[in-house]
């Protein structure tokens, strides 16, 4: 149930959207390209947003090719993202499909090598320079 608090100032009016428990509205930051299987990861990911990722994830599961995981635009995540693309890649697996991490930032990079997400074998990233050096 999303309240909506508004405030009107003569003819305009200010809207501000609340999710339940009070959180403000953000805008969806993941979504799956079916056609394009491309799953795209933007934003701030933790496990307060992960709610969000279930639909693009789900949307996911039903590709036939490997999906592309676009994480050039997600400038934090915190484990639960990792564990959601973890269970991912797990899924897709039993399918035959391989998740392909495309375009880490540094710091996202980092954590996929710190939780060993790389290391499953249905999970491939992309380029060979590792975050540790």
């Amino acid at each position: 149930m999303i309240d909506h608090r508004h405030t009107s100032v003569g003819k305009s009016a200010v809207v501000t959207l609340y999710e339940p428990g009070g959180s403000l509205y953000r805008p969806r930051i993941v979504s799956f390209d079916a056609q394009l299987a491309i799953l795209r990861i933007e934003g701030d990911e933790d496990r307060t947003t992960s709610g969000r990722r279930r639909r693009p994830f789900s949307a996911a599961l039903t590709a036939t090719r490997d999906v592309i995981v676009d994480l050039s635009g997600l400038t934090f995540a915190d484990p639960s993202l990792m564990i959601d693309l973890a269970c991912l890649a797990q899924r897709l697996r039993a399918r035959g499909v391989t998740l392909w991490l495309a375009h880490p930032q540094p710091n996202i990079r980092t954590l996929i090598e710190t939780v060993g997400l790389h290391r499953l074998p249905a999970v491939r990233i992309d380029g060979a320079k590792p975050a540790f050096t």
